[in-house]
């Protein structure tokens, strides 16, 4: 468009451009985000990225909306109360949390309870948390055709779908 009206532009202005709006449109997109329910589904999965297995926890709430996201290069209970912290800061506590036999998600949900005197229910059985496992696919699906994503970064922001919101732990 900018070629039409005689204006030539470089990429690295569009990139730099981009760089400067995301966070102001990611700022406007989370305030109208549609509210997530009080039962959510907690489960990560691994995704590529620079030849390297790196963590994307996710949650989703009973209908299927993003509660929220972390791409983590480790699994472990510090993360895992990292992204929980997060996802509740943003969107509430939650009644009822269903996750799978993950120790990190267990000792993290756990860990908030007795640090806020919180009384968030923790289920752990596989087959209530389909949901979340179906969604995987979509990423799997992403994923497959590029042979995993070429940095940290890009993986961190492709790696969402269009509603939701990613949180980024190099550690």
């Amino acid at each position: 468009m900018m070629q039409e009206r005689g204006v030539d532009v470089d990429h690295s202005s569009l990139n730099r451009w981009v760089l400067k709006y995301t966070p102001v449109l990611d700022q406007v997109f989370r305030q109208r985000k549609r509210p997530v329910g009080a039962s959510w589904r907690m489960d990560e999965t691994y995704i590529n990225v620079k030849g390297q297995w790196k963590y994307l926890s996710r949650a989703v709430d009973k209908a299927r909306h993003t509660v929220d996201f972390l791409l983590t290069a480790k699994r472990d209970r510090k993360a895992a109360a990292r992204f929980l912290r997060k996802a509740i800061d943003q969107y509430g506590m939650p009644e009822k949390i269903t996750i799978d036999k993950s120790g990190a998600n267990t000792a993290a949900i756990k860990e908030y309870n007795t640090d806020n005197d919180a009384s968030i229910e923790l289920r752990q059985v596989n087959n209530l948390n389909n949901i979340e496992e179906q969604d995987h696919r979509a990423i799997k699906r992403l994923t497959r055709p590029m042979l995993g994503f070429k940095s940290f970064w890009s993986a961190a922001w492709r790696a969402r779908p269009a509603r939701g919101r990613v949180y980024v732990n190099r550690a």
